[in-house]
């Protein structure tokens, strides 16, 4: 297993071909996964480690990926430490009670991660499914990201209230960020001993920060988080949205594999890395509706972008979109790897 495709990237080591998995690959966009729907709320796939583990596999299985990444959703641990959330149709996640002030950060439990083991099962039956044919990705949310849902109350595009906290109440800042890394630790520990070969952090909304905001704030907590993670036995892939900027500070992280999305050139992300560690991306997803002829040639300008450079995971610049012809995803994992083995 570790000497799989995948995890031989995630080292920045010589590769056959160069591995590929997607972000979402277990979505709407699939009829297996649109079915289960039809029968199962999201929370439910997500609790019922048997559920989770069938849509994982159905997907990898479909597309032929390098690495299977476990169906979850990022703000489970928001349960176990306290807050309820829901989905809306057509809004994403809405938080019951925002953090607003200390004594609600105080208030959080850090206790209960072992409230979240039913992710870990579905990651151990995924494991024992594939045994060395497929390494699977453990993942969770980044503290900053989880921080700025349980502040917002969902998503958000100026962050306002997650800033003022940061910038007025620094004591409840850092109490919460610290209360979110004792939580992500052990929820991402439990993953990787029950088989996850690799762990990718998200941190979705981190591209709204400056560099000097991301540096002072957000940095010493996500190095401790992949820190932790690294000695809990497996490589880290961090990834952001909209983080060209922050990419240098990024690696600071320690994490062995960075992110990139599609707004940046990959060559010109893995260069502002100083060319070291491995990379992972970035065609952008709507990339995937146009004609064959076109994707085709996007998909070949990253590859050409990553050149003979060892150390290169081809995945999208962020999730498959629901209404992505499925045809052409599995094209594009054919085609990764027949171009690149070449």
């Amino acid at each position: 297993m570790n000497d799989s495709r995948f995890l031989r990237a995630c080292r920045a080591l010589p590769v056959d071909a160069t591995p590929v998995w997607l972000m979402r690959q277990a979505g709407r966009y699939m009829a297996e996964y649109r079915a289960v729907r039809r029968k199962h709320s999201l929370l439910e796939i997500c609790k019922s480690p048997q559920l989770a583990a069938e849509v994982t596999i159905t997907a990898a299985e479909a597309l032929g990926v390098d690495a299977a990444i476990i169906f979850a959703d990022l703000l489970l641990p928001l349960e176990v430490m306290g807050m309820s959330f829901r989905f809306e149709a057509g809004e994403g996640p809405v938080i019951e009670q925002p953090l607003r002030n200390h004594a609600q950060v105080a208030a959080l439990e850090t206790h209960r991660a072992a409230e979240l083991g039913y992710v870990a099962e579905a990651v151990r039956l995924v494991a024992r499914h594939f045994g060395e044919r497929v390494p699977v990705i453990g993942f969770c949310g980044a503290p900053f990201t989880l921080a700025s849902y349980m502040i917002e109350g969902g998503g958000s595009r100026h962050y306002i209230e997650t800033k003022k906290m940061m910038y007025s109440q620094l004591v409840a800042w850092k109490h919460l960020m610290q209360s979110l890394v004792t939580v992500l630790a052990e929820f991402g520990a439990q993953q990787i001993s029950a088989g996850a070969a690799a762990f990718q952090v998200f941190d979705s909304w981190a591209g709204c920060l400056s560099p000097g905001d991301y540096s002072e704030y957000v940095l010493p907590h996500t190095k401790e988080l992949v820190s932790r993670l690294r000695s809990a036995g497996a490589p880290v892939i961090y990834f952001g949205t909209d983080s060209a900027t922050l990419l240098p500070q990024m690696q600071q992280t320690g994490a062995e594999v960075i992110g990139l999305d599609w707004r940046i050139e990959l060559d010109d992300g893995w260069q502002r890395l100083g060319n070291r560690g491995a990379v992972q991306g970035n065609l952008d997803p709507v990339a995937l509706f146009a004609p064959w002829t076109e994707l085709r040639a996007r998909i070949a300008d990253v590859l050409r972008r990553a050149g003979t450079r060892p150390g290169h995971i081809f995945n999208l610049g962020h999730g498959i979109l629901p209404e992505t012809p499925v045809e052409n995803v599995k094209a594009l994992v054919q085609f990764v790897h027949e171009h690149s083995a070449r």
